[in-house]
């Protein structure tokens, strides 16, 4: 194994490399849940042999206290270390699987699971060759931490996240939400050190770690930030959590379930309270129990029962119902319809009426995986100061992208204009505007629409989107109804 430093770039090389092992045998969207647990095995392997090495040398060569659990991060009981398996000629991929699931139970409190269900022993998906050549891929390098650092792995993995979602494509949005909108809800947030931070639909975690990353950057204690999520698919969790060991967090919680249905955070019976909430929840969702939230025992329907056909807002209400009273404040990523559509008027009016909506920014297209979508960041806020009360900021930064093939980015030039908009709460012709709310309560459907109060010259485009966008949501009611009428005469 090479034991010497490797610089940003050869590390990414390397680690994106054992993908082509996988290529034409494996399903380009499936190549996750075997890289990410291999890699992290093989880390934690290799950081509890540097561990060893270190107490070795502290104690004089005492082997029994060099394996004293207070010398490492995580136990790897003896027999499965990554030079183990890789010592292993046949059923290679049992010998992988039982690792692992030890691993996991020598770690109950942090790494339960971690490693998700991939079927280690199915040879006809990962032959003893196939397990081979990968497991020599990863022998190639030693990843401790002398060699490579939390920050340049973090970096690392960020980047197999961003290449797993363009090789899969459409199954991307599931846990990838793109790194410069990341990057300027994260901004507008602003985490302060010993801040609870929590997004009820985490993904990959990336909303969560920058925040902490954030505060990294400004040179202040980021350790202390309290971080919680919680997601609904077991791999993305999974590799979630491996996300933050990844990046040297110790100090979270993400639960696996469903949010809506059983919320995981839970505190003296209670939804579990926040300082800072940051979402990028799955749009529009059918499949939801909207029954069961109309009598929520959490009390989640604040201002009222979302539609079957479209759960938005029984995400935000619950994003709402999360939030420390005292200096709570949220930001969510939506599309544009979340502003606007009939059927969710009441529950606008509502969330306006409350003085709880701070801010509405406008994005462009194309800041999503094979989408051209427009989105939208609604942000809340339960301790509005007194210059903001009764009062919203809208942002139209519909232009503010930077346009590379089929995606969209921020520059940091388009997200420092977003951000001083929002600090200073101020309106700038053709960009931003400070309007009361009771003049967008005026309006019987209480519309959020960004062009709605800032005339320019993307006024056409977004008219155009917002038409198309009704035309869809007419669209999925209609459909909505006629599948009721259609159960009716079952």
């Amino acid at each position: 194994m090479a034991n010497q430093e490797l610089d940003q770039k050869s590390l990414e090389k390397y680690l994106w490399g054992a993908a082509t092992t996988l290529r034409g045998t494996i399903d380009a969207g499936d190549y996750k849940q075997y890289i990410f647990p291999l890699l992290f095995f093989k880390r934690i392997s290799d950081v509890y042999d540097e561990e060893f090495e270190k107490a070795l040398a502290e104690s004089d060569g005492d082997m029994e206290y060099a394996a004293f659990a207070e010398n490492h991060h995580f136990q790897i009981p003896e027999g499965t270390r990554w030079q183990d398996v890789r010592e292993t000629t046949v059923n290679i991929g049992q010998a992988l699987q039982s690792a692992m699931r030890a691993i996991e139970q020598a770690n109950p409190e942090t790494l339960q699971g971690i490693f998700g269900d991939a079927s280690w022993t199915n040879k006809d998906r990962l032959s003893d060759a196939m397990l081979t050549n990968l497991i020599e891929h990863y022998s190639q390098h030693t990843l401790n931490l002398a060699n490579v650092p939390d920050d340049k792995l973090g970096n690392a993995y960020e980047y197999l996240i961003k290449e797993f979602a363009d090789d899969s494509g459409h199954t991307a949005a599931e846990f990838y939400t793109n790194r410069t909108v990341v990057k300027l809800m994260t901004m507008i947030m602003d985490p302060q050190p010993g801040e609870s931070v929590y997004d009820p639909t985490c993904g990959s975690g990336g909303l969560l770690l920058n925040c902490a990353l954030h505060l990294k950057d400004e040179g202040k204690e980021y350790r202390t930030l309290k971080l919680y999520g919680q997601e609904i698919n077991l791999l993305t969790s999974a590799i979630a959590r491996m996300n933050m060991f990844m990046h040297g967090i110790e100090e979270f919680e993400i639960v696996r379930g469903d949010t809506l249905a059983n919320p995981g955070l839970i505190e003296n019976d209670e939804l579990k309270k926040f300082n800072v909430i940051l979402a990028n929840p799955p749009y529009s969702i059918k499949s939801w129990d909207r029954k069961a939230f109309e009598n929520d025992s959490y009390g989640r329907n604040l201002w009222g029962t979302p539609p079957q056909g479209c759960a938005d807002y029984a995400f935000q209400q619950h994003i709402q119902k999360s939030l420390d009273l005292g200096n709570g404040r949220s930001i969510s990523l939506w599309p544009h319809g979340i502003l606007f559509r009939d059927s969710e008027m009441q529950i606008r009016r509502k969330m306006i009426e409350e003085d709880l909506v701070e801010c509405v920014i406008g994005l462009g297209p194309n800041l999503f995986y094979n989408s051209s979508m427009v989105s939208c960041l609604l942000i809340t806020n339960n301790k509005k100061s007194d210059a903001r009360k009764g009062k919203i900021c809208f942002i139209q930064a519909v232009d503010e992208v930077r346009k590379e093939k089929a995606m969209s980015y921020l520059d940091d030039k388009n997200i420092n204009k977003i951000l001083n908009s929002y600090t200073t709460f101020t309106s700038i012709e053709g960009f931003s505007k400070i309007v009361e709310n009771a003049d967008i309560l005026e309006d019987k459907n209480a519309r959020l629409s960004v062009e709605l109060h800032i005339e320019d010259s993307v006024n056409d485009k977004q008219s155009i989107v917002e038409t198309i966008s009704q035309w869809s949501n007419s669209f999925m009611n209609l459909n909505d109804s006629i599948s009721a009428l259609l159960k009716q005469a079952e």
